[in-house]
């Protein structure tokens, strides 16, 4: 059983928990993540490492609430346990030797993002940071990366905050100005993330991204997380989650993580109703 040390809503559908949990965060580093039970009778499921205190014992996770699980979870309350938490698992994050890196976040995805960009800051590295959301609602962690980068770009489609516009306007304007990047590393939806590399690709710029958001068992037994990349079939949980963003087929991505989401949404809906019922 891991206790829960901290229950914190970052938006209507993102809330972040610190878990007690010293053995994992002993070994935890950017990129990787850890797979949870909520009970004993729950489905298994990975979420990233957002963040870690090794003096502490601490694991941060942030999730967002879109199936019956994170539904679940997000019932629970600080100092209330979670059956099994396990990790850390997955390749750690590439980082060493990188001198000035752009980190481009979208959306929850942000909440990976930020660990790199913190690892890259302590390395010593130049770290700049383009997050993207749609809305001032959805916003997260804008602290966390300003406190690590050395410029920020924070985006939203409506112009509710930040500056009005994608990412990828942002990353390109940056380019475009002189800015010589050793990398960009891209953390977010599927389509950003696409279309963050088909940019880097036209300037000839290494782009890593990390595979995170089409995995579903975290072992490599289920299979929902199989991609092509480079021609060759990887599993985003035991070979990755980051891989050369430029090798990816996105569109192949994009069209399997298609088919879950109607069974994501009844399962979300059936867990509402039953927490419902059992608060009355």
């Amino acid at each position: 059983m891991f206790k829960i040390l901290k229950k914190q809503e970052l938006n209507p559908t993102v809330t972040l928990m610190d878990i007690d949990a010293p053995l994992i965060a002993k070994k935890a580093e950017p990129g990787q993540f850890i797979i949870l039970r909520v009970d004993e009778d729950g489905e298994r499921i990975p979420l990233t490492i957002a963040d870690y205190d090794r003096e502490k014992g601490v694991v941060t996770i942030i999730f967002q609430i879109v199936g019956a699980t994170t539904e679940k979870l997000n019932a629970k309350k600080e100092g209330e346990f979670i059956e099994d938490f396990v990790g850390p698992l997955g390749v750690p994050s590439h980082v060493e030797g990188l001198k000035k890196v752009a980190v481009v976040g979208g959306g929850v995805g942000c909440a990976i993002a930020y660990p790199i960009a913190k690892k890259l800051h302590e390395l010593g590295a130049e770290v700049h940071s383009i997050v993207g959301f749609r809305n001032k609602d959805l916003v997260i962690l804008e602290d966390e990366f300003t406190a690590v980068s050395d410029k920020v770009c924070m985006m939203t489609d409506d112009g509710s905050h930040g500056t009005k516009g994608l990412v990828t306007n942002a990353l390109k304007e940056l380019i475009d100005s002189g800015e010589k990047y050793d990398e960009v590393i891209t953390i977010g939806p599927l389509i950003m993330m696409k279309f963050v590399c088909a940019l880097t690709k036209e300037y000839g710029i290494k782009t890593t991204v990390s595979m995170n958001p089409i995995m579903i068992d975290g072992t490599g037994m289920c299979g929902g997380c199989r991609l092509s990349v480079g021609g060759a079939t990887k599993f985003a949980c035991v070979d990755g989650p980051d891989f050369d963003g430029h090798e990816v087929d996105f569109d192949e991505a994009i069209e399997r993580s298609s088919m879950y989401k109607p069974f994501e949404r009844k399962a979300h809906e059936d867990t509402c109703n039953l927490l419902k019922k059992e608060v009355q």
